[in-house]
């Protein structure tokens, strides 16, 4: 996963692209946002647009700071909730 910032502004305000590949089966996932947005809500738009699709994966591999990776998981973990 990677981030690709500073793009003209969408008619939704988002202005990032965040992009999540998978190698296993080859696709590509373009999530639009804002810098600024909740870890909460990147959790909700990943379990959306790539969860759901392609299940939990079983690690992430990007070059993304890793406090963002280590919030990122605790959000994605909230969001399914206890299990």
């Amino acid at each position: 996963m990677d981030f690709v910032t500073v793009l003209p502004q969408s008619l939704k305000g988002n202005y990032t692209v965040w992009v999540v590949i998978d190698h296993h089966i080859k696709s590509a996932h373009f999530i639009p946002f804002r810098i600024g947005q909740s870890m909460k809500i990147l959790a909700d738009k990943y379990v959306r647009e790539v969860v759901r699709l392609h299940r939990v994966p079983v690690s992430i591999v990007s070059d993304i700071d890793t406090r963002f990776r280590l919030h990122f998981w605790e959000s994605l973990r909230k969001a399914w909730g206890p299990i």
